[in-house]
């Protein structure tokens, strides 16, 4: 899932601290009602501290690599431009990049991978072009500072000894639920642990008058099913306006690799891995919170973690209503823990590791909406509750993910 930074975040925090009085003020301006402001904020916990995704994405990692094998599937099926227009560059497209090392070598792995279908066909390969796409609030400067030099000369002399990148690179701030590239430009779209993050919390779970308010919860699973129904139609309507997009910006013969949080069961209050993530001891810990009156329950309930992780029939529902894309290969893939911990007997490494996790992608969200300090707060409840349950989070948090290989039609 991948989105970063906080350079708006001060700005949005003027009520944080630890003040009972002042955590309690009425602010109806909540950072995830406005979809602009969801926008502006929403990423991964950027720099390089203990919480931040650059130190807590090796399990992204681990699922990436797992899944190479169909990323190859899919790039065996893009079209190679005729030797005649090798002053075309390859386009690829990283959508939801984030800022860690994952993004750089998925990239590496789709050039190599490329430029030996090139070579074996005889043709000379072209030059190669990668964009990295996020939203503004992305840590782009982290991003950039991991990408090895670029070789001189024309991609052929190394700048250094066993280190260089062979594309010419640049980052592309926005939401990819618009479009972003000019028509029929790019070749290879990837994304990966992305299309689960929504354009917005849908307005209807945070409005007390509708019977889809999601009271006493800050997200879908186990809530009711008008709140379920008001999820799965935003996630509808985002991957369509996705979809729709890239229709117009991919090249033909291109394809595109997606890969998001997804679920096994059919029931969309069940949100698996992601419920358990969201909808246990994070949100028990915001009950805590309220209980301990440090934040107001109106406070609790106006936070909604924007994600849905859908079936496998949900996203090909979405695909086939769009029309502009053939599904190549559509699977629900498990990608194991989220967890990276070195002795999972040791509660509480497994409790600090589920309540760092859970920070790296949702603490800039939850510091913009309660403050630094109450976050702080927050997370050390997260931690000591998942340690009283680490031999059942090691058991039972697993991650599926729907993987879907697609070209135009």
């Amino acid at each position: 899932m991948e989105v970063q930074t906080q350079s708006e975040k001060t700005t949005m925090m003027a009520e944080g601290g630890v003040n009972s009085q002042q955590s309690r003020s009425d602010n109806k301006d909540n950072v995830v009602v406005s979809n602009l402001k969801l926008e502006r904020m929403l990423s991964m916990k950027g720099g390089k501290g203990e919480a931040s995704y650059v130190n807590n994405s090796q399990a992204q990692g681990q699922h990436a690599r797992s899944m190479l094998h169909l990323l190859k599937e899919t790039l065996d099926g893009v079209q190679l431009i005729s030797s005649s227009d090798n002053d075309i560059p390859f386009v690829i497209v990283d959508l939801g990049c984030s800022c860690g090392s994952n993004t750089v070598y998925i990239i590496d792995v789709i050039v190599e991978h490329m430029r030996k279908r090139f070579d074996t066909t005889d043709q000379q390969s072209p030059e190669f072009s990668a964009f990295f796409c996020d939203l503004p609030s992305n840590d782009f400067n982290t991003l950039f500072q991991l990408l090895p030099p670029l070789a001189n000369n024309g991609m052929e002399e190394c700048l250094a000894s066993n280190s260089h990148r062979s594309y010419f690179a640049a980052g592309v701030p926005g939401s990819f639920y618009r479009r972003l590239f000019p028509a029929r430009s790019i070749d290879v779209f990837y994304s990966a642990f992305s299309l689960h993050w929504l354009s917005q919390v849908p307005d209807v779970v945070l409005d007390k008058q509708n019977v889809a308010y999601n009271k006493g919860r800050i997200y879908i699973h186990g809530a009711n099913e008008s709140t379920t129904k008001a999820y799965k139609k935003q996630f509808q309507s985002d991957l369509a306006n996705f979809l729709c997009a890239r229709s117009k910006e991919m090249k033909r013969g291109g394809s595109m690799f997606l890969v998001c949080l997804g679920r096994t069961s059919m029931d969309p209050t069940d949100q698996g891995g992601a419920g358990l993530l969201f909808g246990t001891h994070f949100q028990d810990a915001w009950d805590d919170l309220v209980q301990e009156g440090l934040i107001t329950s109106e406070k609790r309930d106006n936070f909604n973690i924007p994600v849905y992780a859908p079936s496998i029939q949900d996203f090909k529902e979405v695909v086939e209503a769009n029309g502009s894309f053939t599904i190549n290969n559509l699977q629900v893939f498990r990608g194991g823990s989220p967890l990276v911990v070195n002795h999972p007997d040791d509660a509480a490494e497994v409790g600090r590791a589920l309540a760092i996790s859970c920070r790296s992608v949702s603490g800039v969200l939850v510091d913009a909406h309660i403050g630094e300090q109450l976050g702080d707060e927050l997370f050390t409840r997260v931690e000591r509750r998942a340690s009283r349950h680490a031999k059942e989070l090691i058991e039972k948090l697993q991650f599926f993910h729907i993987v879907a290989s697609l070209s135009l039609v």
